[in-house]
C-alpha cells in the first residue's frame, strides 16, 4: 500500500514538472497575482475577470523574467481573455481524450513565483450556465483562476475560474478556449446576440412541461422598441421555451444560445401563446 501511496504521489508531482514550464503569473489587478496558461506562441489565456485594468498588464515567466503583456480581447461570458507579450512561449499540451466524471485531475496555479497545486475530482460535464464547463471538487486557492486543470496525461483540459460562482469550482474547457482564441485573435472581440426582451423564469403547466421535456420556461416581461423581438412578433407575457430548437429553461440557458454565431440569423423560438405552443420566427440581432 505504501508503494503504491508513493507511485501515486510520485506520479503526481510529475505531471505537475510536466507543464509548470507553460504556467505564467498574471498582474493585472492590484492585488495578488493571478495564473495564465502559454496557449500559443506569444499567446496567453487567463481569466478575465482578473484583469481590472487593460493597460500595464504584466506576466511573470517560468524563468523568472517579467515582461509587459497586451490584451488582444476578452470574453466576459465565458470569462476568457487573451494576451500577447513578445516572449517565446512553447503551448502548453492540449488532450487526446475526454474527461470523465469521476477521474481526477490537478488544479494549477502561480500567482507568485512558484506553481502551486490542489487535487479534485471531476463531478460535472457541462453545468446549466453552459456545455464547455467543468465542475470539480479542487479547493480554488486566491490567484489560481487563469490556471490548468490538468489530467493524468498530463494535458490541459480546461482553465480554472471563480468567475461565475463562490462556493464552485469550474473549468472553462479546451475545446471552448480555443473557439474564443480563436475569435478573439481574429477580431479583438466576441459577438453577442441580441433579443431585446427582458424575462423571468416561470413554471410550465404539466402538460406543456411534458412535452417540451422541461420545468421551467421565461415569460417575457419587456420588449425594447425596434429590437429582433418586437420586429419577430414576440408578444408580452409569451413563454419562450426554446431557440432554435434549444431549450431554455433558465436566463443562462437563453443568453448561452444567444452565440454570436447566431447573429443575423433568423431563428425558430418555440412559445407558449394563449395557452397553446407556436413557433415564431426571429431574426437574431448583435448587442452594442
Amino acid at each position: 500500500m505504501a508503494d503504491l501511496f508513493k507511485q501515486l504521489s510520485d506520479a503526481m508531482a510529475d505531471t505537475v514538472d510536466s507543464v509548470a514550464w507553460g504556467i505564467v503569473r498574471v498582474e493585472g489587478r492590484k492585488r495578488m497575482g493571478a495564473t495564465g496558461m502559454a496557449w500559443r506562441d506569444g499567446v496567453i489565456v487567463t481569466a478575465s475577470h482578473v484583469l481590472r485594468r487593460d493597460e500595464g498588464v504584466q506576466v511573470g515567466l517560468p524563468d523568472g523574467k517579467i515582461v509587459s503583456a497586451t490584451v488582444v480581447g476578452r470574453d466576459r461570458h465565458t470569462d476568457l481573455a487573451v494576451l500577447h507579450v513578445d516572449a517565446s512561449l512553447n503551448p502548453l499540451p492540449q488532450p487526446t481524450q475526454p474527461l470523465r466524471v469521476g477521474n481526477l485531475a490537478l488544479a494549477l496555479g502561480r500567482p507568485r513565483d512558484q506553481v502551486q497545486a490542489t487535487i479534485g475530482v471531476i463531478s460535472a460535464l457541462g453545468t446549466r450556465r453552459m456545455d464547455g464547463l467543468i465542475q470539480t471538487d479542487v479547493v480554488m486557492y486566491p490567484g489560481f483562476s487563469g490556471g490548468p486543470l490538468v489530467d493524468a496525461n498530463g494535458t490541459v483540459q480546461g482553465m480554472n475560474t471563480s468567475g461565475f460562482a463562490r462556493g464552485i469550482s469550474v473549468a472553462i474547457s479546451t475545446a471552448t478556449i480555443n473557439q474564443i482564441v480563436d475569435t478573439l485573435l481574429e477580431h479583438g472581440h466576441v459577438a453577442q446576440g441580441f433579443l431585446g426582451i427582458g424575462a423571468q423564469p416561470v413554471r410550465l403547466p404539466a402538460n406543456h412541461a411534458e412535452a417540451v421535456k422541461q420545468e421551467t420556461g421565461l415569460m417575457i416581461v419587456s420588449i425594447e422598441p425596434d429590437s429582433p423581438a418586437e420586429k419577430g412578433g414576440l408578444l408580452l407575457g409569451d413563454i419562450i421555451v426554446s431557440l432554435d430548437g434549444e431549450g431554455t429553461p433558465y436566463l443562462d440557458a437563453l443568453l448561452l444560445q444567444l452565440s454570436g454565431s447566431r447573429v443575423g440569423k433568423e431563428v425558430p423560438v418555440k412559445v407558449i401563446r394563449g395557452g397553446a405552443l407556436q413557433d415564431v420566427q426571429v431574426t437574431i440581432g448583435e448587442k452594442a
